[in-house]
């Protein structure tokens, strides 16, 4: 285990800040989270890192000039929120950002962006643009006219494609709590921080159960997920806490006090992080030992013999998830046959030799098997 380290200047970084910590108890924006995450950004700007601002708070923001104490529970009233609160959101972090001499742009994206390949590299191409040009990208989902179907979900998986997305070098997840516990802190005396875990440790599987704030969508399983995915691309994740204005500069300098989440030694190519987490999932297959040996110790393609079951229908091109007889994830991948020709095919005998995901689309995430 490597734990902390320094991240090199001119490494470029993701900060994510959720909802809860920028939200007052009785709703609307907390000007002073603002200024410090704001602070912090330019900070790291100034020390040589090109710094992306994935931020929550845009539902939290239009409540007060709605007159409502809580978050709307359907989806035209979150959208309302959304619309009311996003342009004074931006109007804070820009007036921030102005005073400290920087220009700040927004980027809203939807599910629908990372899910069309050419849409995905046109978003990659706008970022890239606006770090070159010293523009702080802030980026948040774009809840007003996101459908349930578009909708990413959470901006800690949001945060955790931006990072694929611009190679950063470090994801900060900014939190409630001082990072990651062994049990939730709230309820044990003897819960304990984790400075250090692998992405694929047990005990990220046992602490991703937590609770979202009145104001936010997120909890800990999110911000698991989100370090998880990240770690597939070879980006570090640290989990810390946002009232700590130091949070960003401890963490580069390899001094953080939160929890540091070590990604895997070798990122995946770009395609296959798109695949993987940019590409949603339209059905999933479960597969036999033999085929799973294959996939995941020899690096094989995946052929329509070790398949045992498929489930929805999926078509050719679709993205599909890949299980072993037990439910573990194994693998997902861009297949060459959907489920329809799959089954005809089985029917008559013809499934010999015929390839379902090629080994070019097929993206092993079980450590082992």
């Amino acid at each position: 285990m490597t734990g902390h380290r320094p991240i090199a200047t001119g490494s470029r970084i993701v900060v994510k800040v959720g909802s809860s910590s920028l939200t007052l108890r009785q709703g609307g924006i907390d000007d002073q989270a603002i200024g410090r995450t704001v602070e912090m950004i330019s900070e790291s700007w100034k020390a040589g890192n090109p710094t992306v601002l994935v931020t929550s708070g845009a539902v939290a923001a239009g409540l007060p000039a709605l007159g409502l104490s809580e978050r709307p529970r359907d989806l035209p009233g979150l959208q309302v929120a959304a619309s009311v609160g996003q342009g004074r959101l931006m109007e804070r972090y820009t007036s921030e950002f102005s005073q400290r001499g920087m220009v700040a742009g927004q980027v809203l994206l939807t599910k629908d962006i990372l899910a069309n390949r050419d849409q995905y590299l046109h978003a990659r191409q706008a970022l890239e643009r606006m770090l070159s040009l010293g523009v702080v990208p802030i980026v948040n989902e774009n809840d007003t006219v996101a459908v349930e179907e578009l909708r990413l979900g959470d901006n800690d998986r949001l945060a955790a494609i931006v990072s694929h997305l611009i190679g950063a070098g470090l994801l900060l997840l900014l939190t409630d709590t001082a990072g990651l516990y062994s049990s939730d802190p709230r309820l044990a005396d003897d819960a304990e921080l984790l400075a250090a875990v692998r992405h694929t440790d047990a005990v990220l599987d046992s602490v991703a159960r937590g609770s979202s704030g009145p104001f936010g969508s997120g909890g800990v399983a999110t911000k698991v997920a989100a370090a998880r995915m990240a770690a597939w691309s070879g980006v570090p994740t640290i989990i810390a806490a946002a009232g700590d204005g130091a949070a960003l500069r401890t963490a580069l300098s390899g001094n953080s006090r939160g929890t540091w989440v070590e990604p895997h030694p070798s990122g995946l190519s770009a395609r296959k992080l798109w695949i993987a987490f940019g590409l949603p999932s339209s059905g999933s297959v479960t597969i036999d030992s033999g085929a799973a040996r294959a996939v995941v110790q020899d690096g094989a393609s995946l052929l329509a013999v070790g398949i045992a079951e498929t489930r929805d229908d999926f078509g050719a091109g679709d993205a599909v998830e890949v299980f072993d007889g037990t439910g573990l994830l194994l693998a997902k991948g861009q297949v060459q046959v959907g489920a329809a020709e799959f089954q005809r095919a089985a029917g008559a005998g013809e499934r010999e030799g015929m390839i379902v995901i090629h080994r070019d689309q097929l993206v092993v995430l079980a450590h082992d098997h």
